[in-house]
């Protein structure tokens, strides 16, 4: 009986971790390195939204948010969508995002952008040189869903 109990507390305490990350709070974290950090790639104006993409290494990323690279990442840069009203310049923060990229090579990517505070982003691998396209399609709280594509060049 006081295995049984012991090797359940081991269990237990070896999945805390876990169950923590699983259910940490991404949109409470302070991310607000995307409105100043990254090159703009490509700004226009779709249906009234400014949409507004921001390339960024994966270490300028990481410092902005003062953490570590994690050893073994094999995503080298981070994109960040910001989306306002064309007219009042209000950000929009609520909806959703995806964006595909083709590499020079003809592989793609595809993730869901994750809403952080003030811009929507995810993490890709942009490791080979050369010219990338990014398609995005994002459903903003209006319900209409828009798209923009644009090239970025690794080098």
């Amino acid at each position: 009986m006081k295995k049984i109990i012991v090797a359940v507390a081991a269990i237990l305490a070896l999945s805390a971790p876990f169950a923590a990350f699983a259910a940490m709070d991404h949109g409470s974290m302070n991310m607000e390195h995307g409105h100043d950090m990254g090159d703009v790639a490509h700004q226009e104006v779709v249906d009234g939204v400014k949409v507004t993409f921001k390339v960024m290494s994966m270490k300028e990323h990481m410092k902005a948010m003062k953490m570590e690279m994690p050893k073994g990442m094999k995503e080298t840069h981070h994109i960040a969508a910001e989306f306002k009203d064309a007219k009042s310049g209000k950000p929009i923060t609520e909806g959703t995002a995806t964006v595909k990229v083709q590499g020079p090579d003809g592989s793609t990517q595809t993730k869901d952008l994750m809403a952080m505070q003030g811009h929507f982003g995810a993490d890709f691998d942009l490791s080979k040189k050369g010219k990338y396209g990014v398609m995005s399609k994002f459903q903003l709280k209006d319900g209409k869903t828009r798209s923009s594509k644009f090239w970025y060049t690794a080098k």
